[in-house]
Order: C-alpha cells, then structure tokens, then sequence
C-alpha cells in the first residue's frame, strides 16, 4: 500500500501528466516526454526527480529497467479525485443518447439500450441491471389461456418491468379475464407486496358474495401468477469485445469474458459496490475483491432510479486505462436522463 505523501502542486501536475500520457498513448512515460509538454519548463533532471518520489510513495511504477513509468491503481484513484464534476459531453454524444433512449416506457428496454450506448461512448463493456422488487407498482395483470392446463399470467408494473410465467390451470378465458379485471380495476398502482396481502385478505372474506371469481383468483395466486420475485435481476452487458485491444494476457482475458458471460456474478460486481443511497458516479478501481479476474479492471457507475426507488444500475467496466472523466461524465448524465425519460412516458 502506498504511502501518503503531502503531494504539492508540482508532483500534482507531474502525476496528471503521466497518467493523462499513459491512458492515451497505453506507453511508458519519460521524463523528456514530460519536458516536451510541460508548462513550466521544468528540465528532465527536475522532472524525474519528480517522478523518482512519487515512484518511492508508490503512485508509479518502472515495469522495464529501460524503459519510463506507468501509473500505478493508487495513481489512478488520486487522479480520479481531482476530477471535477464541470465537464461535459459533446453536443454530438449529447443527441445520440437521446436518439437512442427516445420513446423508451419500459425499465429492462432503457437498461438494454443503455448498455450498448455506454459501451459505444467508453469504448470498453456497458453493463446495466434493472432490478423488479417489491416497491413496483402493479400497473395491469393479463391472463391467457394456452391450452389445457396452462394459463400465461403476465404482470407490467408502473417502473415498466414486465414479467410472464406460465401456470398449470384449468381455467376458462372468461374466467380468467373477469379475475384480470377485478385485480387491475381494483390494484391498479398498489405495490406488489400490499397487492398480495389485501387479495389474501379478500379471498377469505368475501368468497361467498363473489364466490366464482374469487375461487379463480385464489387459484392464480397460489399458482404464483402474482408474485413478484423480489430481488430478481435482469442483467445487459454489451462491448465484451473491446477488451480484446488492450489485453496482451490471454489467460486473464479468457477469465474476464467468462465472467462477463456469467450474469449472476455482474448483477454481484455491481451490487457489491454501487449504493442504493448514492448520488453521484462511483469510481472503483480494482475490482478483485469480489471477483479475482477482475484485479487491475475499473467500475464506473451509478444507481439509476425512478422517483425515490432504485429500480437498477448502470455502469461502464474496462481497464484501469481509460478516459476517466469522459465516462464519468456519460454515465452521470444517463443515469440523470432515466427518470426524466420514464417519467415522460407515463
């Protein structure tokens, strides 16, 4: 672990330099490559001096005796902390998110497309999770009889999350629209789990006035044609391929595609590190911690909501060699689009 130097505003810059160098040209920095560029005119010798300290306090290292310095993960996360929060993207990325994201109302379809468009703006691996818990609100049932025995149950809550299953029933068409009506005339906008609650309630008290339909209702609920599988996770991820350029390891590669493959463990790399309560883009740099193929990758992201909940995550994965603020500015303006998007569309 490095240690914590009291880093002056020469180091600072020189720092800056190097890791702004290294993740555009992916090569070893000099000190004469420095000198070139360097606004104060410092000579090489001044320049790695420089650079023989902030090696010595672990923010660089010389992987090649010959060869100049490259930053280091504690290098990066100090670089990232000097970012502010004032830039902005291009008025031409500006109107292809939005061209991309138009005419969206529905929760997993803006985390599909979102997951290509971040990858497209990074240039490495978009990832987003919508998540469907207990706080949706039902927005219509429909039930639909397939055949004998088999009954397709399809639940659309208000945060846009659609979820189908197919039920072993004997119920009739009319039967199963009257049950439909009921719910959707009478649970429109209740959460799921106060849904289930009052059906279970009103199943017990008032069988013998709508004895028929609640019989049809009660056996789609125990049928589970209303459950709302808390915690279940929808995961995107698109741009794998663009790891393919910047690693040379092709074991570790062939590690991070399989991980990326495996969805259960990138909804768990997100939700290990991005914060329901969390109201800015997150940085992480290195992410073996919860996942050891991952060790040298970073997680750009941010929560995305609708209204007060949490309804998924959205974020950019790559190398520790990327355009950090760049893509912290693309996902933060994404991640403020998502509800004004949903919203609209109500």
């Amino acid at each position: 672990m490095p240690s914590d130097p009291n880093i002056g505003k020469r180091e600072r810059e020189v720092l800056t330099a190097i890791v702004e160098t290294f993740i555009s040209t992916g090569e070893p920095v000099g000190s004469r490559t420095l000198a070139r560029s360097n606004r104060e005119g410092l000579s090489p010798a001044t320049i790695r001096n420089v650079m023989a300290d902030l090696s010595d306090a672990g923010f660089l290292e010389q992987r090649y005796s010959s060869s100049g310095r490259v930053p280091t993960p504690e290098a990066y996360r100090y670089y990232v902390e000097q970012i502010t929060g004032d830039a902005r993207l291009a008025p031409q990325e500006e109107n292809m998110i939005s061209d991309s994201l138009a005419g969206i109302s529905d929760v997993q379809e803006f985390m599909e497309r979102t997951s290509r468009v971040l990858s497209l703006i990074s240039r490495n691996v978009g990832v987003t999770v919508a998540v469907s818990g207990t706080k949706n609100a039902l927005e219509h049932v429909y039930f639909s009889r397939l055949g004998d025995q088999k009954v397709l149950a399809v639940l659309v809550t208000r945060s846009g999350v659609v979820r189908d299953r197919v039920l072993r029933l004997d119920l009739g068409q009319d039967e199963l629209d009257l049950a439909a009506r009921y719910i959707n005339d009478n649970f429109r906008g209740w959460t799921m789990e106060s849904m289930r609650a009052e059906l279970a309630r009103r199943i017990e008290q008032e069988r013998s006035e709508y004895d028929r339909l609640m019989n049809s209702i009660e056996k789609l609920y125990k049928q589970g044609a209303l459950a709302s599988e808390p915690g279940a996770q929808v995961v995107f991820v698109e741009g794998a391929a663009n790891l393919l350029t910047g690693e040379e390891d092709r074991k570790r590669l062939q590690e991070m595609l399989q991980t990326l493959e495996e969805k259960e463990k990138v909804a768990q790399l997100l939700g290990a590190y991005l914060d329901v309560k969390q109201e800015a883009v997150r940085v992480v740099i290195g992410l073996d911690d919860t996942l050891p193929s991952m060790q040298n990758f970073v997680l750009i992201g941010a929560p995305a909501r609708s209204g007060t909940d949490m309804v998924g995550s959205l974020a950019v994965i790559g190398p520790t060699r990327m355009d950090y603020q760049h893509t912290m500015t693309a996902v933060s303006y994404i991640a403020r689009l998502f509800d004004k998007i949903l919203n609209e569309s109500e």
